[in-house]
């Protein structure tokens, strides 16, 4: 074995590939046949992508099964606190032992190929998930979906949550081009759940040159929410006339759920899931760095938003979720980000901002970040510091038991803001 322990695994596999981000699907083929697995997993398959909602949708999923007695491997990307949150098996993360023997069994496999750290985790998780004799897998793309890593797997049921502006140096920008990107998970025959409220003409025309059997939120599905504390669902050959409101907030949070209650009715037949694991999985739901809250007095949550459209998510949040105080915001994002319209997005909601910097080739610098929240109005209270962790701990010298404290702008940011409130996965 190459190393021993699993840092040494991961610092490696950082430097294997020059580019951070090199999308196409040869290498990984390569070495999937040289382990001798092909594009026909050894389970049903359920693939998630989307610009926002694909962590949320796996979450659904994964409890969902779990409730109907299912064996379920689940892999996600990024990680916020540690790697193993990636590799899910029944709900438990996977142990850095056979971390590092998957990833001994792609080393040895692999050759001469020089695989990037998200290849190289995603068919250490494959390899992972054919030991285990599982009964589903439920795989998260990474970024794209025609060209991501996960997308070697052919998918018996796949799910696009939203398309919207984001990664535009990889897909595109523009929202169809974009959107071509996220279909390419689609398969002939085989059904394909659009989750978002507005399709994109592109996600049609692939559905229908590939034959995909595309179902639509609000064309093939029907769902709407029956007060404060229920829903219903209703599909052509399904219909939940009463559901528990998701674990997970935020109103928008339903089309999530419908969309992976209709990708396990699309899989009836060979995963028969009842209404009641249905209904458990709503209500155990779980999620770290969406809306999370982490501390109370002054209430602190953290965030992973970083797009546009993420950002207009978390403002309806903050408005569902009543403060009698202030709201004070801690700032961190990636350079290659919409900063501008993430800030636009939720400048109206935050009484105090508290920026940042990040670390690395992509993170933005703390002036940068700075300049950016200055933009957004001459009204602007802003506290500039250079980590997160300062940032951290001035917004919470500051905040009264009454205010609330949002952290966003990146996993990296809630990662780092997660070490400063001692937050455990």
């Amino acid at each position: 074995m190459r190393f021993d322990a699993l840092q040494q695994w991961l610092a490696w596999q950082e430097t294997l590939n020059p580019k951070t981000i090199d999308l196409g699907l040869d290498r990984v083929q390569t070495v999937l046949q040289r382990l001798g697995y092909s594009s026909k997993f050894i389970c049903p398959v359920i693939t998630v992508a989307g610009t926002n909602g694909k962590g949320s949708t796996v979450a659904y999923l994964e409890a969902m099964l779990l409730a109907a007695n299912y064996k379920i491997g689940c892999y996600t990307s990024p990680h916020i606190f540690h790697y193993n949150e990636r590799i899910r098996i029944n709900g438990a993360e996977i142990s850095d032992a056979e971390l590092c023997a998957a990833f001994d069994a792609v080393d040895q496999a692999r050759g001469d190929v020089a695989l990037t750290y998200f290849e190289f985790g995603t068919l250490a998780a494959l390899c992972l998930f054919a030991q285990n004799k599982l009964d589903v897998a439920v795989l998260e793309v990474g970024l794209g979906g025609r060209l991501d890593a996960v997308n070697v797997i052919d998918a018996d049921v796949s799910i696009i949550t939203t398309v919207d502006i984001d990664h535009t140096d990889w897909l595109g920008t523009d929202i169809e081009t974009i959107a071509r990107e996220k279909a390419g998970i689609m398969r002939a025959n085989r059904p394909v759940i659009y989750g978002g409220l507005r399709v994109p003409q592109s996600v049609h025309e692939i559905a229908k040159t590939t034959h995909a059997k595309l179902l639509v939120a609000g064309e093939d599905y029907l769902y709407q929410a029956i007060g404060n504390a229920s829903w219903q669902l209703r599909g052509h050959l399904v219909y939940y006339p009463e559901l528990p409101r998701p674990a997970l907030p935020g109103g928008f949070q339903l089309q999530n759920a419908a969309a992976a209650i209709m990708a396990l009715d699309c899989l009836a037949n060979v995963l028969p899931a009842v209404p009641a694991a249905i209904r458990q999985g709503l209500m155990q739901a779980k999620l770290a760095g969406r809306f999370q809250c982490v501390r109370e007095l002054p209430r602190v949550i953290l965030d992973v938003a970083h797009n546009a459209q993420a950002a207009q998510a978390l403002a309806q949040l903050l408005v569902e979720d009543v403060c009698q105080g202030r709201t004070l915001a801690v700032v961190a994002m990636l350079r290659d980000k919409a900063v501008a319209d993430v800030i636009h997005a939720l400048s109206g909601k935050i009484d105090i901002w508290f920026t940042a910097g990040l670390a690395g080739p992509r993170g933005l610098s703390a002036d940068l970040m700075a300049a950016a929240v200055k933009g957004a109005g001459s009204g602007v209270k802003l506290c500039a510091h250079i980590t997160v962790a300062e940032a951290c701990a001035d917004a919470l010298s500051q905040a009264t038991g009454a205010d609330r404290i949002i952290v966003f702008g990146s996993f990296h940011t809630v990662a780092a803001a997660g070490e400063f409130f001692q937050v455990s996965a």
